[in-house]
């Protein structure tokens, strides 16, 4: 496997949540691609929302309609995320 870069990171809405297993098959569809990665860092306090990292290839194509296709699936998965683009366009 390629070398993985963060391509996007997020958070998500109170109460919000997604696990590894789903976030990563959410992600994979997204890049139409299999080889990717997910992660998942706590707040900074206890209470403090995580933040979720999605890792790719840094060759990954077409990043515009990637990052449409990811915002596209969270709003069907009903998970409301302030999404932060990390690649350049």
């Amino acid at each position: 496997m390629k070398h993985q870069i963060a391509i996007f990171r997020f958070t998500l809405g109170q109460g919000q949540s997604i696990g590894p297993t789903q976030l990563q098959a959410l992600w994979a569809r997204a890049c139409q691609t299999p080889h990717v990665s997910v992660g998942r860092q706590p707040g900074p306090h206890g209470s403090d929302r995580p933040t979720y990292s999605l890792y790719a290839s840094q060759q990954l194509p077409d990043l515009p309609n990637v990052e449409q296709r990811l915002r596209e699936l969270l709003d069907q998965s009903k998970l409301r995320a302030s999404l932060i683009p990390l690649h350049q366009r």
